[in-house]
């Protein structure tokens, strides 16, 4: 199959009605109130020729004799919600004036953000994407390079992760739905941000999740946490893959995002003979030439294992990144000494100078937690992937949000500390991604929280508290569908000039002027990347003749180095007549080294 005919197939008409809906006889539309018969075409299509689809319009589908009326699943967007009638919408229509060549994503600083709490927004309830576009000057003087949106595909409620969205092609309407998007674009862009937006194609919500009732678009043969796997490899896949990959397109050619961040593809259960990522691969490959910019796929990827970077040409997936969570681990666990769970591997300082130099611990060894041997090792001189390919993180929302009341790392650091640590992730190797908030040392936590108005809702505040119960969590914790668990979670960004706030965001100024102007802190070859443990409170990143001296403390350096210079330092730090570093507490160092 060429890439060609992928897009011949995946290419959305926005100026005409038609739906996949193989297991009806007759379908129905209703189009501004009015109903008309739809005409069977191949391959379970149906289609309404003699209507034009004219953007703002309403329409809804009936299958067969159905009372219930039911959204496009390919809507581009719900004004009413997850249940109402879908609006027409021509995303090209939409696109800014801003000129864009693109830009690549490797090794530059990502950005996560969740449009809802990034800002209170224009009542204060919850942000939106005008009142985010009020801030992106300030993360264009942090020194970021490319904003990750959170999934933005319509889910139930106004507020939400967006991780149980159920409209793949449609956006939010709270957040400002598709002219929204296109604003947030087109102001990113003029800036010089690249877009990134995560998307979910592993499951859907279970509110408004109307695509069993069109088709095989789920199986019984595969099993995921959130019950029937999406349909890639039985009867019928072949639409629900397009379905995806029409999705994926959406994003990136018509609307003008620059890449995708695909949730947790290890739930892409896919037994035919070319996976479903590799397909994606490759058709971005082409629509990247179409669009005459670059364009990148990053994938969430719970395997470790490097074939899911390397090319589709050399056997692998295809992704031009992955999350690295053993980067985010070790040195989690090294800095706050947290070890149950995932981290009961990690914590030491070997686990961290394995991650920095390696990306993976559990990489062919076993791994505690899961109670088998997992991972493969990355080739540090492989031509197919580098360092760049793995996205590197202090933070994220996961690994925020799924804590029991949200609390962010540096809530229980040091300033000291949080330098240390966020130290190792912007002058390390990988690609390195902030979450929201983190660079100021936001006192405002990330919760989880949902807006289901139907019987989802009791289920998800009571198994939340039972879920923390069980792993003996004797606190409260936030109840979900609460309206005050998310507000507490909305960024108060007065705090960025006030003490240790300002401190902190001053650090993270630094590091990313010296990660873009010290050749070797954005060397992508591992090779060139080594770890001293002096103590195990206290490590050396080297990188080429520089070097990032982390010390957790508490008290003053134990065992010193010998360097040429102090760049710069978050904490007392100085060097000594004979070339000693010597640091008074916790905090971190950034040194011109000997050469090795």
């Amino acid at each position: 199959m060429t890439a060609s005919d992928i897009d011949q197939r995946t290419r959305r008409a926005y100026d005409r009605y038609e739906v996949w809906a193989p297991r009806a006889r007759a379908v129905t539309i209703r189009v501004d109130g009015v109903e008309h018969p739809m005409r069977s075409a191949p391959d379970g299509w149906f289609t309404l020729p003699d209507v034009e689809a004219v953007p703002g319009a309403r329409y809804a589908f009936r299958l067969e004799d159905a009372e219930l009326w039911l959204p496009d699943p390919r809507s581009l967007s719900q004004p009413d919600g997850v249940h109402g009638a879908s609006e027409v919408v021509d995303p090209r229509a939409l696109r800014g004036p801003s000129p864009w060549a693109g830009r690549s994503l490797r090794g530059g600083v990502l950005y996560e953000m969740h449009v809802g709490t990034f800002t209170p927004g224009p009542n204060g309830r919850g942000g939106t994407f005008d009142s985010a576009i009020e801030r992106l000057d300030d993360l264009v003087e942090l020194g970021i390079e490319a904003i990750e949106l959170m999934p933005i595909a319509t889910f139930p409620g106004d507020r939400g992760w967006g991780y149980d969205g159920v409209g793949l092609y449609a956006t939010h309407a709270d957040y400002g739905g598709p002219a929204g998007l296109a604003r947030f674009v087109d102001a990113a862009h003029s800036r010089g941000l690249a877009v990134v937006l995560d998307v979910v194609h592993n499951h859907l919500g279970p509110t408004g999740n109307y695509l069993g009732m069109f088709g095989p678009y789920f199986t019984d043969q595969h099993e995921t946490p959130w019950g029937e796997a999406v349909n890639l490899d039985q009867p019928g896949s072949r639409q629900v893959r397009d379905f995806l990959l029409g999705s994926a397109r959406l994003w990136l050619v018509d609307v003008g995002i620059d890449a995708l961040r695909l949730d947790a593809v290890h739930e892409l259960h896919d037994d035919s003979l070319r996976h479903v990522l590799a397909e994606l691969a490759d058709a971005v490959g082409s629509w990247q030439v179409e669009t005459g910019r670059p364009l990148s796929l990053i994938a969430e990827s719970d395997r470790n294992d490097p074939v899911t970077v390397t090319p589709t040409s050399a056997g692998g997936l295809g992704m031009d990144g992955q999350w690295a969570d053993d980067v985010h681990h070790g040195v989690h666990a090294w800095i706050t000494g947290e070890r149950a769970g995932y981290y009961a591997d990690f914590g030491s300082a070997d686990a961290l100078a394995t991650v920095l130099t390696g990306m993976f611990l559990h990489a062919g060894t076993y791994s505690t937690f899961r109670g088998k041997v997992w991972g493969s090792p990355v080739d540090p001189g492989s031509r197919q992937y580098d360092a760049h390919s793995f996205v590197t993180f202090l933070q994220d929302h996961d690994q925020v949000g799924n804590r029991a009341t949200g609390d962010r790392i540096h809530h229980s650091l040091t300033p000291g500390q949080h330098a240390a640590a966020i130290s190792l992730i912007l002058l390390g190797p990988g690609t390195p991604m902030l979450f929201q908030g983190e660079e100021w040392a936001a006192s405002t936590p990330f919760t989880f929280f949902t807006d289901h108005d139907d019987e989802i809702g009791p289920l998800v505040s009571a198994g939340r508290t039972e879920e923390f119960a069980a792993m003996g969590w004797e606190g409260t914790v936030p109840d979900p569908q609460a309206r005050s668990t998310f507000e507490s979670s909305i960024l108060r960004h007065e705090e960025r000039t006030a003490g240790d706030h300002a401190r902190i965001l001053d650090w993270y100024r630094t590091l990313i002027s010296l990660r873009r102007t010290e050749p070797a802190f954005s060397d992508p070859d591992l090779r060139r990347t080594s770890v001293e443990i002096l103590a195990e409170e206290t490590v050396l990143l080297r990188r080429g003749t520089l070097g990032v001296l982390s010390h957790r403390g508490p008290g003053p350096l134990a065992d010193v180095p010998r360097a040429l210079e102090i760049l710069s330092s978050f904490g007392e730090a100085s060097l000594s007549s004979d070339g000693t570093v010597q640091m008074a507490d916790a905090g971190a160092v950034i040194l011109r080294l000997h050469a090795e």
